[in-house]
């Protein structure tokens, strides 16, 4: 049975050419993950806020060049887009900017990041955020970002409307953490906005 719609980004528009780079404009670069990002990686995730508010942890270096190594199948998949968030002076790992839950067809996905302990306080996640809106919107083609986050992470909500993210409502109960279920901010930017 035949769609009446075409697909909003065809099949091999992200994976026939290599991920790009993405410089803010303001100090920093969104760059693809490398292997020797693992040490820097591993030590993020030993910060106590990565274990408030996200649902893994990172026991080993050798681990997270495994998460590594996925998240660039993710890219040729076409079922994810990874960013390491770098200080474009010196290469420093300041966090990572993502679009997870991609469906090229419908031109939707979800925007996930974090940053390091040293990082927070600096915009360092709404600056990379909006580049990478900017790209997956006006270069890309996607429709529509979800940006989800506990409700209790007010730096999280900050976040998202610095970026440009309305928030569209709760979804109750939606993701289980550590210290159990939590509500969840659901925030949208669309194209054109």
């Amino acid at each position: 049975m035949p769609y009446l719609t075409r697909p909003v980004i065809a099949e091999g528009t992200l994976s026939r050419t290599p991920q790009p780079a993405l410089p803010t404009g303001d100090g920093l670069l969104l760059r693809p993950w490398r292997a020797d990002d693992a040490p820097a990686v591993h030590a993020a995730f030993q910060d106590p806020a990565m274990h408030q508010w996200h649902a893994r942890a990172a026991d080993s270096e050798d681990e997270v060049r495994g998460w590594i190594a996925e998240w660039q199948r993710a890219w040729e998949g076409e079922r994810g887009v990874q960013w390491a968030v770098a200080d474009a002076s010196d290469d420093r790992l300041l966090g990572r900017v993502a679009l997870r839950e991609v469906v090229l067809g419908d031109g939707v996905a979800e925007v996930a990041y974090w940053t390091t302990a040293a990082a927070r306080g600096r915009g360092v996640a709404a600056r990379a955020t909006r580049a990478l809106a900017h790209w997956a919107l006006d270069g890309i083609g996607f429709q529509r970002l979800e940006l989800l986050h506990a409700v209790a992470n007010e730096a999280s909500c900050r976040v998202a409307h610095k970026s440009g993210f309305a928030l569209e409502g709760t979804k109750r109960s939606a993701l289980l953490h550590p210290d159990g279920w939590h509500d969840m901010h659901l925030h949208a930017r669309v194209r054109g906005d």
